[in-house]
């Protein structure tokens, strides 16, 4: 059939009506046109936030740590200062390269993250790795080769009395676990900004880099601001917030994941089978990941009051029980919103490698 056919005659020449092919790519077009246009603004909204050209690295001083020198990839600085024992590894990942995965508020989330640790738990500046896509240096891009090397880096030589934080804001996801090691049977898994061409990081590759490896007296808090990712450490004991009781998540294959002596937690976004939000509800105007942003509120209005454990988990859960999520962070979050409406919430999970007494435990990174 010819889509564009008319018909003549001497005095006028008339078009025929559209065919629905026709209305069809017309529509495309414009939806693709629209789509781009959104793009760009959102591009131009990130320049405005200080991403892109402008900017500021995040990491203490680049230069020093530049591949020209590698072994300065280690240097932990004087170990006369007790603040020398404690270290941190913080990714935000925008995925900016792919629109339909692209998250708004991650660099927001490195930036609080990285003042609370300086500012309210004496974490130096040097001692603390920031991995965005907007670092010039690129063994500070979140790719999954610098992540697991960083995250390595994290807790190589570590020893007794070291504090260490592994902070992740970005897409995660599940998938089927064929080892037997999943009580639900899925494994839980963070997206580096590159995950699409070269894989995604599995629990069971993060409980082998940065869990198994710590040795008596160390301790790693993990705080991971994303979908699926409430056993994303693979730890043997999960809080059951209502229960008021640690529940064994030992794999069916009995698979040993705990650690050389050493105490591992994590406070995730939600359970395993939920979403987390990336949100402005709590700012009116900057997006962030709702966990890390109430997370970094309650912590810094409790700055003189030693929170436990406890009751930053129940402010947390009772937090998101009133606030409804207003954007959902995972692919397709405008149309799960739609097709869900506001009925996505999440729950803050803690996981740990030992039981212990949440509400008689301080809270301390």
């Amino acid at each position: 059939m010819n889509i564009n056919k008319t018909t003549t005659t001497t005095t006028t020449t008339t078009k025929e009506p559209h065919s629905a092919c026709e209305e069809n790519q017309q529509q495309s077009f414009f939806r693709e046109l629209l789509s781009e246009l959104c793009w760009l603004f959102r591009r131009d909204q990130q320049e405005k936030m200080g991403y892109g050209s402008s900017y500021e690295s995040l990491n203490y001083t680049t230069k020093q740590y530049s591949s020209s020198s590698s072994s300065n990839h280690h240097v932990r600085g004087n170990n006369n200062n007790n603040n020398n024992t404690k270290r941190a590894v913080l990714c935000g990942v925008t995925y900016s390269h792919k629109r339909k995965f692209m998250l708004k508020g991650t660099v927001n989330d490195v930036k609080d993250m990285r003042y609370l640790l300086i500012n309210q738990y004496q974490y130096l500046p040097q001692n603390i790795r920031v991995l965005t896509e907007y670092e010039n240096n690129k063994e500070f891009k979140p790719t999954k080769s610098n992540i697991e090397y960083w995250l390595k880096w994290l807790v190589k030589d570590c020893k007794a009395g070291d504090s260490l934080v592994f902070y992740f804001s970005g897409h995660g996801l599940r998938q089927p676990d064929f080892k037997g090691d999943e009580l639900d049977g899925f494994d839980e898994t963070i997206c580096p900004v590159d995950f699409v061409e070269n894989g995604m990081i599995f629990d069971n590759d993060i409980n082998t880099m940065i869990v198994r490896p710590l040795p008596t007296g160390v301790k790693l808090h993990a705080i991971v601001d994303a979908c699926h990712s409430g056993t994303i450490l693979d730890l043997q004991y999960v809080y059951d917030i209502k229960k008021k009781n640690w529940e064994d998540h030992t794999p069916p294959s009995k698979a040993l994941k705990c650690t050389n002596g050493g105490w591992a937690l994590c406070l995730s976004a939600c359970e395993d089978h939920q979403l987390a939000a990336d949100t402005t509800a709590f700012t009116g105007k900057t997006m962030n990941g709702a966990t890390t942003y109430v997370l970094i509120d309650i912590l810094k209005r409790n700055r003189d009051t030693d929170i436990t454990y406890g009751d930053l988990l129940d402010t947390l859960s009772d937090i998101f029980e009133r606030s409804l999520a207003d954007q959902v962070k995972c692919f397709n979050s405008r149309r799960l919103a739609r097709l869900f409406g506001n009925k996505i919430n999440q729950k803050p999970l803690l996981s740990s490698s030992k039981r212990f007494d949440i509400y008689q435990t301080k809270f301390s990174l």
